[in-house]
């Protein structure tokens, strides 16, 4: 079992709003692993397109003619609208077959980034841009609790696991993957390698995923209803918000960062492997961890990318030093999801749903608040203060953890299995 599945606790029946009764008489469990895994595919996909950008925004920038601040547009646009879509689409969808909007929400994906292969023009490339964050949010909503309807009751936490190592593996993979097949092809090859991804996960789904009717509905009052009524899902949230958008004000913006202190443009596809290498290490690291020290976990985290922020800023960089700062800042981001993960769906058990878009909706939402504020940070100040900026925001999560009180004290105990 993967560490998500040890420490995340079963979502209960009742936490999808699509979830069936008598999941034990869907498919066969063959079929539905089948399913499980076309669903990671395309989370995979679409995690990968939305960050794909970090790695070529130089030479994006360069043949379109825009600054390296300004091409930071294609991180935030899509996060922003992901961070939107993602509670409106889980509301809309309600009278879907779920196995449909999926499959519409993979071939929007699929279709942009094939468009943004061809782009000419960079209004043309952020429209693109902006239905990917469409997908994204709707997506990652969507499948966070389909796995209720998939496999039978007892694969669950498992097939959950599975669904969400598709935004780890995308880091770890994909965007490295993306970046080395940008530097020795160009970059709209990596954009157009994505897009054909897209559709090959449509395929799978369409195939694999069995007709998913709609069985109840959730409201958009649900949503700030969860937010306001329990703490433990604020304080969720709010290290949420300062952890995701600390790292990608500087993260963003990695590459020009480690060009501008002599790294060659060529090594940046191996330091962002090592950078996901040491993100999953630091998944599971974390999956080992919360089940009994939640909090300590999240202070951890918020420590080790602190230092590595900072490490790179006061450090002249070479390609050997940059491996071993990326590689500290790599596993602490690395146990972001599953930390976060565990401690909306400990602080929210009976709610899993809505804490689940919630989250999705903060997470995407940081992602464009960091791209941004390092987008105007680097056209303003220097490269070097996204750094600093990042460091400060992550550190605040100390003082949150630090005085959640009794909201921590309720996700750190670990729910009956």
């Amino acid at each position: 079992m993967t560490a998500e599945a040890e420490s995340c606790p079963p979502p209960s029946a009742s936490a999808d709003p699509a979830a069936p009764s008598g999941t034990a008489a869907g498919p066969s469990p063959l079929k539905g692993w089948l399913a499980v895994l076309a669903v990671t595919l395309g989370i995979f996909s679409l995690m990968t397109s939305e960050l794909l950008p970090v790695g070529l925004l130089t030479p994006v920038g360069d043949a379109l003619d825009v600054s390296e601040g300004r091409a930071g547009l294609m991180v935030t646009i899509p996060g922003l609208v992901a961070a939107l879509s993602a509670p409106l689409i889980t509301v809309a969808a309600g009278r879907m077959d779920r196995r449909l909007v999926l499959a519409l929400l993979i071939g929007m994906m699929g279709a942009a980034n094939l468009a943004s292969a061809f782009a000419t023009d960079f209004a043309v490339l952020l429209v693109a841009r902006f239905l990917i964050g469409i997908s994204v949010g709707g997506f990652w909503a969507l499948a966070g609790g389909i796995a209720l309807r998939l496999v039978p009751q007892r694969h669950v936490v498992r097939a959950t696991a599975v669904i969400f190592s598709g935004v780890e593996a995308a880091s770890v993979l994909g965007v490295p993957a993306g970046t080395f097949l940008g530097d020795l092809s160009g970059w709209r090859t990596a954009f157009g390698a994505v897009g054909v991804l897209g559709l090959v996960a449509l395929t799978a789904m369409l195939f694999l995923i069995p007709r998913l009717p709609p069985q109840r509905t959730l409201g958009l009052t649900d949503l700030p209803g969860v937010f306001r009524s329990n703490a433990g899902v604020r304080v969720g949230i709010t290290m949420t918000v300062l952890l995701i958008t600390g790292h990608f004000t500087a993260y963003t913006f990695l590459r020009p960062v480690l060009q501008g202190s002599g790294v060659d443009g060529g090594s940046i596809g191996m330091l962002l492997l090592v950078f996901g290498v040491a993100g999953l290490c630091g998944n599971f690291i974390a999956g080992a961890l919360v089940d009994r020290w939640l909090p300590q976990t999240a202070l951890g985290i918020s420590l080790v990318l602190t230092v590595a922020m900072v490490a790179v800023a006061v450090s002249d960089a070479t390609a050997f030093s940059a491996a071993g700062m990326l590689a500290l800042w790599g596993l602490g981001y690395g146990a972001v999801p599953v930390t976060l993960q565990t401690w909306m769906f400990r602080s929210a058990p009976d709610a899993v749903e809505a804490a689940s878009s919630l989250f999705v909706s903060a997470f995407n939402l940081s992602i464009a608040a960091g791209a941004l504020i390092g987008g105007l940070a680097v056209d303003a100040l220097s490269p070097t203060s996204i750094l600093w900026i990042g460091g400060v925001l992550t550190a605040l999560t100390v003082l949150v953890v630090g005085t959640s009180g009794r909201a921590g004290r309720r996700a750190t105990s670990a729910p009956e299995q």
